[in-house]
């Protein structure tokens, strides 16, 4: 019956515009003293406290910064120059440009918001100026951005890394296959609509062109390099490796290009501090309900529910893939992941699942999330860039989030596409 009472609570909260951790926070102390009483407040602030001091969390406004820096010091231009050197000569290669754009800069933020809103205001109107629809633009750069969320750094690995008590490093290297295939595929699906709608060419290739733009974007390559290479390479943590990127950003945008726009650094660290408060209100309050759940062992209860029903792996996957699809249209992947993970995870390791394997699923489930509405975070903020209507580009999008599903099905279905780098680097 309290179970009941708080989703029902929960929903109305937030349907009347209440902030999800508010929300969150307001159920579980409401639930915990009406089945303690008032006693048990005390622990409120302690429970919460202790949730919310995670340091692997603090990866998260640096890897925020990074992606800022990148933009505001040139190296985004240089890198979607290069891009387009090297694949102008293919039709529809703008748009190939912008998901391998996507590609690199997700390797430092980390942040698929970050991604749309730095590269977007770029790339879509330089895609306008050649002739591309507007839909196809803002759906492009919003399903490619999307690849954030699976290839390494991400934060949604690392807030689920936190959540199910997974490493985070072995996370991003499972993201690795995955997060390129669906790059590849957005590719393929780009030039194919590029064949079929006569859209252009967009310079001839020339070798010394190429040169010249590898020769400028050098600086810019070797950040992947630097950060990656000292998280997979045990360098680093994962965290400090956030922290590396800063570093190494501010280096190569700052002193190799000397184009660091410190105002427009000042407002990037300012929005990267009120993001991560927004995440660590969410962390502290999911703690708090967290608590309050497992003590009614209601995780446990949920897996031998369904265990009694089947205990086949394959059908508890299809289970949950629907389930955080469904997750996916109304919560941001950071509250989903927070309110979630910790109440399914007691099934997943019931019935052999790796969690590792099951990190990836999760992400590519919200990363889809992100490109369907009605809360479709990732695709409002590019169409607001672009200044298009969000079902046109819906209409659109569906291709490219087609890549993305399939993606999904093959992830959960064929694990070694995810963890074959994982087993044989760390296992």
């Amino acid at each position: 019956m309290i179970i009941a009472l708080m989703i029902f609570g929960l929903v109305a909260l937030i349907m009347i515009d209440v902030p999800i951790a508010v929300a969150l926070g307001l159920v579980a102390v409401i639930s915990m003293v009406m089945t303690q009483g008032v006693d048990i407040l005390p622990n409120v602030a302690l429970v919460m406290f202790d949730g919310a001091t995670k340091f692997p969390l603090l990866a998260i406004p640096l890897f925020i910064l990074a992606g800022a820096i990148m933009n505001a010091s040139g190296i985004s231009r240089r890198l979607i120059t290069f891009a387009s050197a090297l694949l102008g000569f293919v039709r529809g290669a703008l748009a190939m440009v912008n998901i391998a754009v996507s590609l690199f800069f997700a390797e430092i933020s980390g942040s698929a918001v970050a991604d749309v809103a730095a590269l977007g205001s770029v790339m879509i109107p330089a895609m306008r100026r050649k002739g591309y629809p507007k839909a196809f633009a803002a759906a492009v750069t919003s399903s490619s951005a999307t690849l954030a969320v699976i290839i390494p750094p991400s934060i949604p690995m690392i807030l689920y890394g936190v959540m199910s008590d997974s490493s985070i490093v072995q996370l991003f290297v499972a993201g690795i296959v995955p997060g390129l295939l669906g790059g590849f595929g957005m590719m393929g699906v780009s030039y194919w609509m590029a064949r079929r709608h006569n859209w252009p060419v967009e310079e001839v290739f020339q070798l010394s062109r190429l040169r010249s733009t590898f020769l400028d974007a050098v600086p810019a390559l070797v950040l992947p390099v630097i950060i990656l290479g000292g998280i997979f390479g045990g360098i680093v943590t994962a965290t400090e490796g956030a922290g590396l990127a800063v570093v190494a950003a501010l280096i190569v945008g700052g002193g190799v290009y000397r184009e660091l726009n410190w105002s427009f650094l000042r407002e990037a660290a300012i929005e990267g501090g009120v993001q991560t408060a927004v995440v660590m209100l969410l962390v502290a309050a999911s703690a708090l309900i967290g608590v309050f759940l497992t003590e009614l062992q209601v995780p446990q209860k949920l897996a031998v529910a369904i265990l009694d029903w089947t205990d086949n792996r394959f059908a508890v996957l299809a289970l949950l893939n629907v389930f955080f699809l469904a997750v996916g249209l109304f919560l941001h992947s950071a509250a989903a992941i927070i309110l979630v993970v910790p109440v399914v995870m007691p099934l997943v390791l019931a019935v052999g699942i790796d969690p590792v394997h099951f990190g990836l699923i999760v992400t590519l489930n919200l990363g889809i999330g992100q490109q369907t509405p009605p809360v479709a975070s990732v695709l409002i903020t590019a169409c607001a860039v672009a200044k298009a209507n969000v079902w046109e580009v819906s209409k659109v999008n569906v291709n490219f989030v087609a890549i993305l599903f399939a993606i999904l099905i093959l992830v959960t279905y064929v694990p070694a596409v995810p963890m074959t780098l994982v087993e044989y680097f760390y296992r």
